[in-house]
């Protein structure tokens, strides 16, 4: 199952990493560069933090193929340019949510408790976009001002980690982790929520 979902995670990351490549223009080149960095890009910081080295995205040409293939497809196939953020948006809140839960299950599985489990999680569901908007040249996500991003990783990874800890089986925390994560990080756009940011200090 994790083998699945890391697949199918990095599709729909490449996918989104292949149309901001897209948006941007690029060539065929730069748009799989991005959707390989975009989909394999948090995967292999997970693998190397948990030692699981050299990394499954090295040694297992699924993990190259997939990415590479979603790539393709986005350069053939992508959508109208006026749909393109849309789009974006929504396959970046699915490889969220996967990316989150399949993190949070392989540190399980190497022996992490809930808390850096639930880290590990977040920590892979954001690192490939991450890798993606510096090489696109866009601030990253994460550090864009008030957004709503890895707190639903964070979320999803944490119900996921918890949830094997207490003996629960991995295919029952699955949907509603991964419902819990892409499901907050959809409302958040649509509704225009943001993470909590600092009250502004007394004027100097």
């Amino acid at each position: 199952m994790l083998l699945t979902l890391d697949l199918v995670g990095i599709f729909v990351f490449a996918v989104a990493g292949g149309l901001v490549a897209v948006r941007n223009h690029l060539d065929i080149i730069g748009v799989l560069v991005l959707a390989i960095a975009t989909g394999v890009g948090g995967g292999v910081i997970r693998d190397v933090l948990i030692g699981d080295v050299p990394p499954p995205a090295l040694v297992d040409w699924r993990y190259l193929a997939v990415p590479t293939a979603a790539g393709l497809v986005t350069f053939w196939f992508h959508p109208a340019v006026g749909r393109v953020e849309r789009v974006v948006n929504v396959f970046d809140a699915l490889g969220l949510g996967m990316f989150c839960v399949a993190g949070a299950f392989k540190a399980h599985e190497y022996g992490l408790g809930p808390a850096p489990a639930a880290a590990l999680g977040m920590l892979t569901a954001v690192g490939g976009g991450v890798i993606r908007d510096v090489l696109a040249g866009r601030v990253p996500v994460i550090l864009r001002h008030g957004e709503m991003y890895a707190i639903p990783a964070l979320a999803g990874a944490a119900i996921a980690a918890t949830g094997v800890e207490w003996g629960l089986r991995p295919v029952a925390v699955l949907a509603p982790a991964i419902l819990v994560a892409s499901g907050w990080r959809l409302l958040a756009l649509r509704r225009g929520w943001s993470a909590p940011v600092p009250r502004p200090g007394p004027a100097a």
